[in-house]
């Protein structure tokens, strides 16, 4: 598992996660990097997870507080890449409702306002 952060030139924060996100330190990690950019006052977030293979509900949990503490900033944040299998998570807990899911970083970064 791993969690790379950095920024796009169009001050963009960007959040890559690989491999399995189950609760342990891959989800810390998530939450820190989330927690950075909130502090660093990027109001635009994208979280690719297109090299994510499995999430949990502890998983699931970062990323609801992530977008709980964007929206309440009236800042944007958006997934991405995600595979058919985290996508039939999403539709079935209908966080398709909650979240701004795109299939592409590229998408991502257009649907920005």
């Amino acid at each position: 598992m791993a969690v790379k952060t950095s920024t796009l030139d169009n001050g963009i924060g960007l959040i890559e996660v690989k491999g399995s996100l189950v609760g342990g330190d891959e989800t810390v990690e998530l939450r820190q990097a989330v927690a950075g950019f909130v502090d660093r006052e990027y109001q635009k977030l994208i979280i690719d997870l297109s090299k994510v293979t499995y999430l949990n509900s502890t998983a699931i949990g970062v990323l609801v507080s992530a977008h709980t503490s964007y929206s309440r900033k009236g800042w944007q944040i958006k997934l991405c890449g995600i595979n058919n299998n985290i996508n039939n998570v999403f539709v079935i807990t209908k966080l398709t409702l909650v979240f701004d899911v795109r299939d592409s970083r590229e998408e991502a970064i257009k649907s920005f306002k």
